[in-house]
């Protein structure tokens, strides 16, 4: 008689969990599209286009300057700026701020443009990233020129963004030189000598620029104005 063999047992089947037809499916995180950001140089710093824009600064006050007949002694009387800065702009060895330029534009009775390249004559057409915008060095104030050089002699057109608390002071113009602000966003204070205006977004303030000038974000929030500039003919 042969031995009895007890028989194996087979473990029982796990039970498997259902998911519900109607369980949500998590779908995969999008990918994040990265928008460039827009190249901004404070003064002339070490940013996108800066290194170019130096170049044509240099070449430009040197040019200007000869034309005429000044010395960088006659120049730094009549600008402000010292002779020391002039000559390390000139030879491309610094990088003068937003309120220097202007101070040297001013001395050279010339309009801001003229610093940043010779005029180009016929048809010019300027995208929205081909003018690289200046800033204040404490950053509260980006300026960013929309006419093209050589689109009109004598006038030129800024955007101005202005942050909260920040201040642009402008030296005068010249004779003849005058300036429209339009403010499209926020609230700005716009003192003219003595004078103080207060604009809120849709205004308009038409103000002779012979005289010192400064504009104020008096608002919470950024302030973005169109400033244009014309020129008198001297």
């Amino acid at each position: 008689m042969p031995a009895h063999r007890p028989q194996s047992r087979k473990a029982p089947p796990r039970p498997v969990r259902a998911v519900p037809a109607s369980a949500p499916v998590r779908p995969e995180p999008a990918a994040v599209r990265r928008v460039p950001a827009r190249p901004t140089v404070v003064g002339l710093g070490d940013d996108v286009g800066a290194a170019e824009l130096g170049r044509r600064v240099a070449d430009s006050l040197r040019r200007l300057r000869k034309e005429r007949s000044l010395s960088l002694d006659e120049l730094a009387l009549a600008s402000g700026v010292s002779r020391a800065a002039l000559s390390q702009i000139e030879m491309c060895r610094s990088n003068p701020s937003l309120a220097v330029l202007w101070k040297i534009a001013v001395g050279l009775k010339v309009p801001f443009h003229a610093l940043l390249g010779k005029a180009e004559s016929g048809t010019r057409l300027l995208r929205a990233g081909d003018a690289t915008p200046l800033r204040t060095a404490d950053g509260r104030i980006e300026s960013r020129l929309l006419s093209p050089s050589g689109a009109a002699a004598r006038l030129e057109i800024y955007e101005l963004r202005l942050q909260t608390k920040g201040i642009l002071r402008s030296e005068p113009h010249g004779a003849g030189a005058n300036e429209t602000v339009i403010l499209l966003t926020g609230a700005i204070r716009v003192t003219v000598g003595d004078a103080i205006h207060d604009l809120a977004a849709g205004d308009t303030l038409f103000f002779e620029a012979n005289v010192a000038h400064s504009y104020e974000n008096v608002s919470s929030r950024e302030s973005r104005c169109l400033d244009i500039i014309g020129y008198g003919s001297t």
